[in-house]
């Protein structure tokens, strides 16, 4: 490992006010010292908006002008406001607080409350859905699970945006957004989901910011009390913030204007949830004298990829696309992006899965490598093609790396190692630092070889060997530190949940990759109906859909594949087309006046398995999928699985489904996989509720793909007629 790679990983504080400015550009720079009057920044993605802010804030404190229990900086998520702790921590400006705006009101309303209210605070359910589902039944209204989520949104975003019940279905009408239900019904369970709240004496989320907002103005002392508190205040991802929000930050600033705001409208995707940008557009006009600087300069994509995201807003219009910033690459020119056009969905994810497998073995880590997809829907197809073809993989948006059970187990055994130091006999052979920590973490699963496969324990596996390597970094760039200064290293990233990489491809929607980056990014299912989303309507929706495939391809580094499928399913009708966004864009295509792509904008590839899609057969459109109990229009990809509502009675032959289960777990064996790499268990109800006889039906079960029907068909139709798995090969 490199000097430069240390210093990376555990950088020398700076040893002055001047020394936190060197290696700014001359736009990050102008935002360090912008220290008085209202800031806004203005950039694009990859322009390292958080280096600059930061060292904004960083210089601020090393120069004497801020006092770090005087600056607030709040962003969206734990991970922002994680990292943003831990680099002011590394500047020498330990002490600021870094917390996401519900993090910040909630510590305040605590505080407060016995002062304000009097007595103890309610408390916070976790999850709103459980109050939702009790306010259904209140109102003897039946919600399924989809409808249970969609409703829970809907109140989200009334609260966010300040909506009181009797005035949500003018609201929701005026804002376009379809209601899961009658907005009548949406009305009356939020009323009923207030009414539940108020008797059992607890409170959400969103009530938080409504408290905090509530207790600020009508208690002028408190106000003043917070605002001594605070007297400078940073807003990261400004395009992000909601009504609510904006009102909270109104109510901690008061008559004062030391307020910075950075953003990118181009990266607007929360809108479903209440966020706007036009609180970051508008910023100008209500702040005249404001000091405005623009990042354009993307320190992460090749101008490959740049050109493609500015060809993306380019064809952009409303009032987002009037303020786009036109990015300037900084990289080595890279290859071009890869489109290619599949037959069917399964044999898309089996060309990413191969197209993966082939850069982990030229050298890419699989770490760097993510598979970008609009719905979470999408993700099991993926994860099948991953297992299957030998890759590792992990879910954006699981638990936490440092609240993981094992990671938690081997902090604690690290620990106690360190407090026993020389009496603790599994470091009597451990002459080093990652020695010693290797032999703590073997008594937990780590192993110098991974597992085979996929699944939980490569999962276990992974964390514990992410802590190996952060155990060797630390010793390489500090060969002084002992057992027990690594221990206190990773209590400090686990407060501020600064987390080692885990080896594994990234599988994650569009929206959870915000903020995030690799660099090889496989941009899937990019398709008319899934980008832009089918529900999308208005001119509005369709351009955020844009904006969040301009988010995903502003994720990749060096190389970016974007692929789509003709079809759903194998034989399926080939009637999709690749998405409008792409039009002009990828070679071939006309943009919307006619034009035709200009050549050196990307590589093309067909990714047929058989025939072309003018040879294809013309089939009838499909009915919607109805449950084969009640007739109900499924939309769960689980449901539509089995074609019938979970809650809906199943005529499963029980004694088929657990002899499948004992053949899957004898198969995983042999091939030294989890079970669901064979089939998943609702693959397995779906046949055992099916009983099919011919390999044309069994491959008509979701889940049963074209390489699963070749190597495992004979034995599941065997199981299904009662006989014995092989037993024909056997006789032969």
């Amino acid at each position: 490992m490199t000097a430069a790679t240390h210093s990376t990983l555990f950088p020398q504080v700076p040893d002055s006010a001047d020394a936190v400015l060197e290696g700014l550009d001359p736009e990050q720079r102008e935002v360090a010292t912008a220290l008085q009057g209202p800031v806004c920044v203005l950039a694009g993605a990859g322009t390292g908006k958080t280096r600059a802010i930061t060292h904004r804030i960083a210089y601020g404190v090393r120069a004497g002008i801020l006092q770090p229990s005087s600056v607030l900086a709040v962003t969206f998520t734990n991970r922002a406001a994680g990292e943003m702790r831990g680099r002011l921590r590394q500047l020498g400006a330990a002490g600021v607080q870094a917390r996401t705006f519900h993090s910040a009101a909630l510590r305040q309303l605590q505080y407060f409350w016995p002062k304000a209210v009097g007595g103890s605070m309610p408390r916070l359910v976790d999850r709103k859905i459980q109050l939702v589902a009790d306010a259904a039944a209140a109102c003897r209204i039946r919600l399924d699970r989809g409808e249970l989520r969609d409703v829970t949104a809907e109140i989200e975003w009334s609260k966010v945006t300040q909506t009181v019940p009797a005035d949500y279905a003018l609201a929701a009408a005026k804002a376009g957004r379809e209601a899961p239900r009658n907005p009548a019904e949406v009305a009356q369970l939020y009323t009923a989901y207030e009414d539940l709240k108020r008797e059992r004496g607890v409170i959400d989320f969103e009530d938080v910011l409504l408290l905090t907002v509530a207790v600020l103005q009508d208690r002028h002392d408190i106000a003043d009390q917070v605002r001594a508190q605070y007297q400078h205040f940073v807003v990261d991802e400004y395009q992000d913030v909601s009504p609510l929000q904006q009102r909270l930050l109104e109510l901690w600033l008061g008559d004062r204007d030391t307020l910075c705001v950075v953003g990118d409208a181009s990266q607007t995707i929360y809108s479903f949830t209440g966020a706007t940008p036009d609180h970051l557009l508008d910023f100008r006009t209500r702040h005249p004298g404001a000091t405005v600087v623009k990042l354009v300069r993307d320190y992460r994509s090749t101008p490959q990829v740049v050109h493609l995201a500015n060809g993306l807003l380019a064809q952009a219009s409303g009032r987002a696309a009037d303020h786009r910033l036109e990015l300037v690459s900084q990289r080595a020119p890279g290859p071009e992006p890869l489109y290619t056009e599949y037959t069917d969905e399964p044999a898309e994810a089996e060309g990413a899965a191969r197209r993966i497998r082939e850069l982990m073995a030229a050298g890419v880590p699989a770490a760097e490598i993510a598979i970008l997809f609009r719905t979470n829907a999408q993700s099991e197809t993926y994860e099948q093609a991953l297992a299957d073809a030998g890759v590792p993989y992990q879910l954006r948006g699981a638990e936490r790396f440092f609240d993981r059970p094992e990671v938690r187990r081997a902090i604690v055994n690290l620990r106690g190692a360190a407090r026993f130091g020389g009496n603790d006999s599994r470091l009597d052979d451990a002459p080093d630092l990652p020695s010693q920590v290797r032999a703590v973490l073997s008594g937990e699963g780590w192993t110098s070889e991974p597992p085979a496969g996929s699944g939980a324990v490569r999962e276990r596996w992974e964390s514990l060997a992410a802590l190996v390597n952060l155990a060797q970094d630390f010793a390489a760039a500090r060969a002084d530190a002992t057992l027990a200064d690594l221990v206190a290293e990773l209590d400090e990233r686990a407060n501020a949940q600064h987390a080692p990489t885990v080896q594994g491809v990234t599988l994650a929607s569009l929206h959870s990759a915000k903020g995030l980056e690799w660099d090889v990014v496989f941009l899937v299912g990019v398709a008319e109906g899934m980008m832009p989303i089918t529900y999308a309507k208005t001119d509005e929706q369709i351009e955020e859909e844009r904006r969040l495939l301009y988010v995903g391809v502003t994720r990749a580094r060096e190389r970016l594949h974007v692929s789509w499928a003709l079809s759903r399913s194998p034989g399926g009708r080939p009637n999709r087309r690749p998405s409008r966004f792409l039009d002009g864009l990828r070679p071939g295509s006309t943009g919307a006046a006619g034009r035709a792509a200009t050549a050196g904008t990307g590589g093309v590839e067909r990714g047929f398995t058989g025939g072309t899609a003018a040879a294809a057969p013309r089939r009838t459109q499909r009915t919607p999928a109805r449950c084969r109990v009640c007739g109900r229009t499924l939309t769960d990809a689980g449901e539509m699985k089995l074609m019938r509502c979970d809650d809906c009675p199943s005529d499963m032959d029980e004694g088929l489904y657990e002899r499948l289960r004992d053949w899957r777990a004898v198969q995983a064996e042999r091939s030294g996989q989890p079970d669901f790499c064979i089939f998943t268990d609702r693959t397995l109800k779906a046949i055992a509720e099916a009983e099919p006889t011919t390999p044309a039906e069994l491959s008509r079960i979701s889940g049963v793909l074209a390489r699963k029907l070749n190597r495992y068909g004979a034995d599941v139709l065997a199981i299904c007629a009662g006989q014995e798995p092989g037993a024909e090969e056997d006789e032969d």
